[in-house]
This record gives C-alpha cells, structure tokens and sequence, in this order.
C-alpha cells in the first residue's frame, strides 16, 4: 500500500508540472497573440471573440446583477447623505427661524417704544464701557463718565434695549456699574400684563430670576417685564426683558440687553420726584395775593365788623 501511495505522488507530481507549464505557454501565446499587429491575426481574434463570449453570457450576467447591486448601493448612500444634509440644514433654518422670531418681537418693542414720551426729566449720559470685571462671584462693568459728568451713585444705565443695572461706585473720570446678573442685584419690577410685581434677583447667570411674585399662576413665558419705580431704586416702565420657564420650572428673565457684549451705555439722570408735603403747593405754590383780591377781603371783613 506504501507502495501504491509513493508511485501515485510520483505520478501526479510530473502532471502538475506540465499542466502548469502548458498554461503558462498559453496564455504566453494568448498574450502574444493580442499585442501581434496583423490584419490576418486581427481577423482571427475577432473571430474567436464572436465564437467565445456568446458563450460567457452566463457567467457576466451575475457580474451584472453584482454591478447594478453596487451601484444602486452607491445610489443609496448619496441618498441617506443628501437627506442628513437636507435635515441639519432644516435644524439650522429652524434656529434661524427662531432668531427672526426674536428679532421681529424685538423690533416690535422698539417700535412701540419709539412712540412713548418719555418724561422730560429723563435724560441720559452716554459712555464707553472700559473694562468687563466678570467673575463668578461678581458681575459688573468700568464705563468712562463719572463726577465730572455729573454721574450720581444709584442711576440706572441702559443699551439700546433695556435695563443693564445700577451705578454702583463713582469715581471722577469712571464708574462701576453693577448688572442685573449680579448676586448682590435685587430690583422691584413689575410683570405685564397681569400687573404682578417681584423681585429681580441676580445669580450669575445670563437669566435673573423672578423671586417674590404676587400670583405666580398670572405669569406666563412671554410677559413683559419692566421696572416698578418702588422703593426709588430705579424709575419705573423701563424695560427689563420677557419671562422665559428654565428646566426646573422657575420663572426667569430673558434680559432685552446683550449682558454679553456691552459697548455703549446710556446712565439716566434721575433727581427723585419732588415732595408736596401742602396741597394748596399743587396749585400755586409761590404766588403773591392778588391786589383786587385782597381789596375784597378787606371791605368783606369791615362790613362784618360794622
């Protein structure tokens, strides 16, 4: 058996050999025979062309079925891409359909601001903020007027939106002005429409908080907050922000000044409201009796005395 096995190997083995040998010729004469430039061999290879793939039909049509798979694969992937595309580009217009929002509500405050008289006795310095001292336990911003402005500790400073915070600490070319999103910060305001008041409280965040409020069930996302006047802390009616609900259900303002990004300010002047202790002051205060007047008084009272 040993035997049999040795002289089988010994058989296949030399047939190997030359099957591998006869191919290699083969293809070396296939090879040769399409780089030989003849009309003769041209013709004979279209010949065996014609003969030969009728025949391989079979074997290209999984070939094509397999291209047409990958292709329609590839189909598919530049679809699924196309539509992520097209969905953050949808996340990105909702965003900016958000922020027109914001706006146009904006712009409709200033518009209707833009039609409010505003009392004579409102006027303001402008100034440059110099320096922002943000921290986490402080929140307040340099402008360059002080004294020699005439700037008085307590004054209300603005952007050109709302309420930005309170003059806290003169100096006679700068101030300080301690913001709205102070811990120290706690303003009276009043809550529109429902007329609620509350305490604007400050807690190093972007959104102070409403702390206080009369009938929180009146308030609602969207009411306008302004200010109360009480107390003489700040006039009242300027504008603050809008409420805004955070995650925990707590009642914020989202504040109509760009805390962020604080350029020029506006410090009212605000002297207090004159105090009327006489209500005869209300209608002349000064005034001198008339002549004719005090005449008729006098022969009044001669006649009494007669």
């Amino acid at each position: 058996m040993a035997r049999n096995q040795e002289s089988e190997q010994d058989f296949t083995g030399p047939l190997k050999r030359l099957f591998l040998a006869i191919l290699l010729l083969l293809l070396i004469g296939i090879f040769i025979l399409w780089r030989f430039d003849a009309p003769r061999v041209e013709r004979f290879r279209t010949q065996i062309i014609d003969y030969v793939m009728p025949a391989f039909d079979w074997a290209l049509s999984p070939a094509a079925v397999a291209a047409n798979i990958l292709y329609d694969f590839e189909s598919y992937l530049r679809i699924y891409e196309q539509n992520m595309e097209l969905r953050r580009e949808l996340q990105k217009m909702k965003a900016w359909k958000e922020a027109a929002l914001q706006l146009e509500q904006q712009n409709a405050r200033l518009l209707d601001l833009n039609n409010v008289q505003l009392s004579s006795k409102f006027t303001w310095v402008s100034g440059v903020v110099l320096a922002d001292s943000g921290s986490p336990f402080r929140q307040s911003v340099l402008i360059n007027v002080g004294s020699r402005d005439g700037i008085i500790d307590g004054w209300a400073a603005m952007d050109a939106l709302g309420l930005v915070g309170r003059i806290s600490g003169v100096g006679k070319t700068t101030s300080r002005i301690i913001l709205l999103t102070d811990p120290f910060s706690l303003i009276p305001v009043t809550i529109q429409p429902s007329g609620q008041k509350a305490i604007l409280a400050g807690d190093n965040t972007v959104a102070p908080y409403l702390d206080f409020i009369e009938a929180a069930e009146q308030v609602k996302p969207g009411d306008r907050v302004i200010t109360s006047g009480d107390g003489g802390v700040f006039p009242s009616d300027l504008l603050i922000g809008q409420v805004a609900q955070d995650s925990e259900g707590r009642m914020r303002v989202r504040l109509s000044a760009d805390i962020g990004r604080l350029e020029f300010l506006r410090v009212l002047r605000n002297y207090g409201n004159e105090i009327i202790s006489e209500s005869g002051r209300l209608i002349a205060p000064d005034a001198s009796p008339h002549p004719e007047i005090e005449n008729m008084r006098r022969s009044s009272s001669e006649r009494r005395d007669f």
